[in-house]
C-alpha cells in the first residue's frame, strides 16, 4: 500500500505535537548531517574494496617472464667468476704477485 497525501498530513501533525516547532529544525539538520556521513563512508568503503582489489591484483595483464631472456656471460666476465674448468676468464688481468 502506497501512502496517500492524509497520510503524511497526519504524520507530520503528531511528528509537530510530539516534537513541538521549534525542534523540528533541529531535527531536520541533525537528519541531514547523518545522511551526509553516511553517504561519505559508503563512498569510501568502496574506495577501501578497490585498493583491496587493486592490492591483490595491480596489473592482471602482466607478461611472464619467461617471455625475456636474460645474458649473464658478460657480467659473470666482469666480476672475475670463474667459469666451468677452473680457467681463469680472458679478459680479467692477472693480479700481481701470483
Amino acid at each position: 500500500m502506497r501512502p496517500q497525501a492524509w497520510h503524511l498530513i497526519v504524520l507530520l501533525v503528531v511528528i509537530l505535537l510530539v516534537f513541538g516547532a521549534s525542534k523540528l529544525p533541529d531535527i531536520t539538520r541533525n537528519v541531514g548531517r547523518s545522511m551526509k556521513i553516511f553517504k561519505e563512508e559508503v563512498r569510501d568503503l568502496r574506495d577501501d574494496s578497490t585498493t583491496v582489489r587493486d592490492a591483490v591484483d595491480p596489473n592482471p595483464t602482466l607478461t611472464s617472464s619467461a617471455d625475456t631472456t636474460v645474458d649473464t656471460t658478460a657480467s659473470d666476465a666482469q666480476r672475475g667468476v670463474t667459469p666451468p674448468g677452473g680457467g681463469a676468464p680472458s679478459d680479467v688481468p692477472p693480479q700481481p704477485g701470483r
